[in-house]
């Protein structure tokens, strides 16, 4: 009997150990699945949300102090390309290439395909288009009339004022996406509750101070299977949100930023062609310049 006891102690730590250390390995490379939170900037937060129920999910948000943090945004400027209004690039590729400080994607777009990761399209440099109504600076580049139904629109104003579906007089820039999440404070009736995928949202509280923007990873098992968008907008409303709005999500969401020393770092596990750690080139993003 004591010999017994003895392999079974010496075998539950041995058990243990060997969990923790291919669950290790299985992660590494990937944000640590712990809940985390420190400030990138001044006025500017990170936080890791993690939930184990009803099923493994990883959230990362970005909130913006208006008050405290000097900001400005930008959406992709549109490109001189035959076959389309933009040429994809992944949202590292567009953080490095316009110098903002942090970066998401945003809309679908035109064409797309994904059947294999070596038959795939767009690839970085390809020409593409977004679903909605886009513009950049003041210019006009996507009408928004591939969709039967028109995608709901975010409208950033030169003072960098955020409104939803409410365009000014003069457009400066102007971002789409796939559906509103929170509306007044409420959450959007009918949204799916059981489908899950990564998913990217940007979103605003009642009077226009904090900035939230959120990717959720997915498709990861063990790891983060991802969101339902009935998820998505619970996780903003637990933030104060007031008006959220979904963008592309799947093999498309992405949250890259520079940290303090300049250096490019990617705060999500982006998956394309179920690749963790795989950008997807897209159409356009959201970018935050962060002014010292």
């Amino acid at each position: 009997m004591k010999n017994k006891a003895f392999r079974f102690l010496w075998l539950l730590p041995a058990t243990v150990l060997l969990v923790f250390g291919a669950y290790f390995l299985f992660t590494l490379g990937r944000p640590a699945p712990i809940p985390t939170k420190y400030e990138l900037y001044d006025g500017i937060t990170y936080r890791r949300v993690v939930n184990y129920l009803p099923h493994a999910m990883i959230a990362h948000v970005i909130i913006i102090d208006r008050r405290e943090a000097n900001v400005r945004y930008l959406v992709t400027p549109p490109d001189e390309i035959e076959g389309g209004s933009l040429q994809a690039r992944t949202t590292s590729q567009f953080l490095n290439e316009f110098g903002v400080q942090i970066a998401i994607n945003g809309d679908g777009f035109f064409p797309w395909r994904s059947r294999s990761p070596v038959d795939y399209y767009p690839h970085s440099g390809d020409p593409v288009t977004p679903l909605g109504f886009t513009a950049s600076g003041g210019t006009v580049y996507a009408d928004g009339l591939q969709d039967e139904e028109p995608e709901p629109t975010l409208y950033i104003s030169r003072r960098n004022e955020l409104t939803f579906n409410l365009p000014p007089n003069k457009i400066f820039h102007a971002l789409s996406g796939d559906r509103m999440l929170l509306q007044g404070g409420e959450i959007t009736a009918g949204l799916d509750d059981s489908i899950l995928h990564p998913r990217t949202a940007i979103g605003v509280n009642r009077n226009g101070r904090y900035v939230i923007l959120v990717v959720v990873d997915g498709r990861q098992p063990f790891y983060s299977a991802g969101a339902t968008y009935q998820d998505l907008a619970e996780l903003l409303k637990d933030f104060d949100v007031y008006f959220a709005m979904a963008l592309d999500g799947g093999g498309s969401s992405a949250l890259v930023i520079k940290d303090k020393f300049g250096n490019t770092q990617t705060l999500n596990s982006p998956i394309d062609s179920y690749i963790p750690g795989r950008e997807r080139p897209v159409a356009n993003h959201f970018g935050v310049y962060v002014e010292p």
